[in-house]
């Protein structure tokens, strides 16, 4: 066999693992995060990661980092099929039971809070990635102490608003629901997932019914009833992208890893374990961590890559054909 055709050979079959790899390296898109009412990692992003103004936000960056917080719409489990209570302990239900977000777990009175009435509410959730889903709101029930850890017993058991494939209006996910009647803090627990993926994403909301005193800002010191969190701003999540470890609409920096080093935490580094349950059999999530890009993909990204892949393999069968026959037409004429 000539030098040459070998050549062609080992470049052919070379081109096979070199599909299949890319179209497995797909990057990791971020896909959202409730803005009304705005859920906690929402609002600390929004503070500002590195010197976030709450007290609140002030220990969930100490606790866990301020990578959690560029990556605000990332909260996820990429294989959660639906079995949330399976999966995501109690007292681990704002970060979805990853230690990346576990600062969001902390219970605490003064977490920054949007002003919320009984009756009906417009809510409004940032998709930076949209994807067919259902969306599901929980609400405490009457008794719900802030100063302890949120369990599943604290919610509600049916959600207060459900809807599938909501409308999606300027980047935002719309949709309404009749709010119980409920007087002082409260939460609010979203649950997205998605209809062409097991991925689920989640999130804390909190909020005060009657009146009462909103975020507490700076050292302490009480906002008025009116002055709540903010969503983050389209000019912020722009500004933060080149932090984050997930893509924000093809920005963001996903080469970084799921734990980049960004931020005054870089060097705080969590493993991803898996998920053990409060009232179940244990369901574990394995390698969450390195799933994170395969699952939490594009659509359209996913698909123009596994395209592309198919192309190659294509081309190298072709190749390997080519080669073949020009070695048979040889061999047949001498």
């Amino acid at each position: 066999m000539s030098a040459r055709r070998t050549v062609a050979r080992i470049s052919a079959l070379g081109a096979v693992p070199i599909a299949l790899s890319m179209a497995l390296a797909v990057p990791a898109v971020a896909h959202g995060s409730m803005t009304d009412p705005v859920s906690r990692v929402s609002a600390c992003f929004a503070e500002g990661p590195e010197n976030p103004k709450s007290a609140a936000c002030k220990a969930a960056v100490k606790a866990g980092g301020t990578q959690a917080l560029y990556d605000w719409n990332e909260v996820n489990i990429p294989d959660a099929a639906g079995k949330h209570e399976q999966i995501i302990p109690d007292g681990k239900l704002c970060s979805a039971g990853r230690a990346k977000y576990k600062g969001l777990d902390l219970p605490r009175k003064d977490w920054p809070s949007s002003k919320m009435t009984a009756g009906e509410h417009s809510f409004s959730y940032k998709a930076t990635a949209p994807h067919k889903g259902s969306f599901e709101l929980y609400i405490t029930k009457t008794g719900y102490d802030p100063s302890e850890p949120l369990k599943w017993s604290d919610l509600e058991s049916k959600p207060f608003a459900k809807v599938k494939d909501p409308k999606l209006e300027g980047g935002e996910y719309k949709f309404k629901g009749e709010v119980p009647k409920r007087s002082g803090r409260h939460l609010i627990y979203s649950i997205w997932q998605r209809s062409d993926s097991p991925e689920a994403f989640y999130t804390c909301s909190d909020v005060t019914f009657g009146g009462g005193k909103t975020a507490a800002s700076g050292s302490g010191s009480q906002s008025s009833p009116q002055a709540g969190p903010e969503a983050p701003s389209d000019s912020q999540i722009a500004a933060g992208a080149p932090k984050s470890t997930v893509e924000h609409d093809g920005r963001g920096n996903p080469s970084a890893g799921e734990h980049g080093a960004h931020g005054s935490h870089a060097g705080t580094k969590s493993a991803e374990g898996g998920h053990s349950s409060h009232n179940a059999p244990e369901v574990k999530s394995s390698g969450q961590g390195d799933r994170l890009a395969r699952t939490g993909g594009d659509d359209t990204t996913t698909n123009i890559a596994l395209a592309g892949a198919g192309v190659l393999v294509v081309g190298a069968a072709l190749v390997c054909v080519g080669a073949r026959r020009r070695d048979l037409g040889r061999r047949s004429s001498s």
